[in-house]
């Protein structure tokens, strides 16, 4: 949810004797505590500024408290924090939030408050402990993110690490699975994960762009696009299959490295939607006989792919959630569903076999049976709000789910 302008908090980043002043600060110390290529301020300072801060202010220690007015968001600089943790923050009034330490207890570590509680809220967080004025609440992280994650459609337990002290490789992993969808087709839930987490520390180290490996796709989508329509289906399947795994590593690129911007996002799924109508026409004009043997089989993969997306779309107007959250079927149906990559798989099983129009066939059979599961499921929905049933995801309520 986005914060309006005239709400917007300041934001204060408290320094303690922890980290060095220049990491916690967002600068280049050279203390190498730093996950995905950012120290514990850097990516604090980013996060902060993606949540719709006002502006941002550095608290050394024992620096006194300057005026302010509005709204304050406080937090310790020495702390990696889940993204979804400040969002719930900016969303929170008169909080502070608490931390539990490795020993026991519990620590301060954020706060929102209002410009006259400023100077006890840092005291506070300064001292690790002590009186907070009345009419603040303590919270703790799962008060302000809940453990599903409806943007990735996944269960992930929201997280904050202490930099100087927290093993580096597994706050890095941590917030690499947090960037994965849970919903997703079979080759990138089950395959890509661990290959494209070590690309994207290396490319994440090197400083290279999300938006640079997106242009890179975009070269391997027309290059796969012309060796199929020459008929160099083993080659185009190569360089598709890097195209599929690069457009999961600059999402990944872009979510921990807190770089990602809506001109990426548009960029990337704009040349989602549409290089596989593309790719499946070629591959049909590749074919010897090309499309006077198997056009119809291309109308059908064509056809298919763009009612299946209109199914989709209308489940989403109908019933206001998306169409793989409903029940679990749904989501195990995502996996398969004709889309890129589990075409792909039969295009290639077509070229291992030495008959790639059969993969074709096979894609365009695939399609038909995914059609008729997804305008099946539409019916469904319709029947089971006419019977008096709510439309709602499993995943929101996986008590009640057999």
């Amino acid at each position: 949810m986005e914060v309006e302008a005239s709400h917007r908090p300041s934001a204060w980043i408290v320094a303690t004797a922890s980290l060095p002043e220049a990491s916690t600060a967002g600068g280049d110390a050279n203390d190498e505590r730093r996950v995905w290529g950012l120290s514990a301020g850097e990516r604090l300072r980013r996060s902060l500024l993606r949540a719709g801060v006002s502006q941002i202010d550095l608290l050394r220690p024992d620096e006194p408290i300057p005026a302010c007015e509005g709204s304050c968001v406080v937090l310790r600089g020495d702390l990696f924090y889940d993204e979804r943790v400040l969002a719930g923050l900016m969303q929170a009034q008169d909080v502070v939030l608490e931390h539990a330490l490795e020993g026991g207890g519990v620590q301060p570590i954020a706060a929102h408050c209002g410009a006259a509680q400023l100077a006890d809220i840092v005291a506070n967080l300064r001292a690790g402990s002590g009186a907070l004025p009345t009419n603040v609440t303590r919270i703790g992280v799962l008060d302000l993110a809940p453990a599903y994650d409806r943007a990735l459609r996944k269960y992930q337990e929201p997280f904050v690490y202490p930099a100087w002290t927290a093993d580096l490789r597994d706050v890095e992993n941590r917030i690499f699975a947090a960037s994965y969808k849970g919903i997703t087709d079979l080759v990138t839930k089950w395959v890509f994960p661990v290959p494209s987490r070590e690309v994207v520390r290396v490319l994440a180290r090197a400083g290279t762009r999300p938006n640079t490996v997106t242009a890179v796709s975009y070269v391997l989508a027309v290059a796969v696009t012309w060796l199929f329509y020459e008929g160099w289906f083993a080659t185009g399947l190569a360089l598709g299959w890097l195209m599929s795994f690069l457009d999961t590593v600059d999402g990944k690129l872009a979510r921990c490295t807190l770089t990602s911007t809506r001109f990426g996002d548009v960029f990337d799924h704009a040349l989602d939607l549409i290089h596989p109508p593309f790719w499946w026409a070629a591959w049909a004009v590749g074919l010897p006989g090309g499309l006077s043997e198997h056009g119809l089989a291309l109308w059908v993969v064509l056809g298919g792919y763009l009612v299946g997306r209109a199914l989709e779309g209308t489940f989403m107007w109908a019933f206001e959630i998306q169409f793989f959250e409903w029940r679990p079927f749904d989501g195990f149906f995502r996996q398969v569903i004709a889309r890129r990559n589990p075409n792909m798989i039969l295009l290639s099983l077509g070229v291992i076999v030495g008959s790639p129009a059969w993969g074709l066939d096979a894609v365009a059979v695939w399609t038909v049976l995914c059609v008729v599961i997804a305008a099946a499921r539409n019916i469904q929905g319709h029947l089971a709000v006419w019977r008096g049933q709510t439309i709602q995801s499993w995943l929101d309520e996986p008590a009640e789910t057999s």
